[in-house]
């Protein structure tokens, strides 16, 4: 049964998380063209979870259209990997402080995978979430 590991992480503090699935890799998406939730006030002490972070990066910034790429990529990658009997998938999300647009593109893609592919086991990790 293919597993899908989600990673989000900060590029300065951790960098790319390593796959020791016995693998060697996955993918690796950087968020942080994206506009910055936390250079703004009012979300500086917020995360990726938190529906004010969620609202502006769906509204205000290029995450939805980011994570359409995303999801075609991903999508094609679970379907052939499950059946072709590959049982790891690495798919990791990193931004600066791993605190807002890689922590909410990695819960997305999370609930992308319970929700269209039952099937397929996944396990999220926010390795700088505060």
């Amino acid at each position: 049964m293919l597993k899908v590991r989600i990673f989000s992480f900060s590029y300065l503090y951790g960098g790319i998380p390593a796959d020791d699935s016995g693998n060697g890799g996955g993918f690796v998406f950087d968020c942080r063209y994206i506009t910055n939730p936390g250079k703004f006030a009012e979300y500086q002490k917020k995360t990726g979870k938190d529906f004010e972070v969620k609202f502006f990066l769906e509204t205000q910034t290029e995450m939805p259209e980011f994570l359409k790429n995303v999801y075609a990529i991903v999508d094609k990658a679970i379907e052939k990997y499950d059946s072709r009997g590959f049982t790891n998938l690495l798919v990791a999300f990193g931004c600066t402080g791993g605190q807002h647009r890689s922590v909410y593109a990695a819960e997305a893609v999370a609930k992308r995978v319970s929700e269209k592919y039952p099937n397929v086991l996944y396990e999220i990790n926010h390795n700088n979430l505060q």
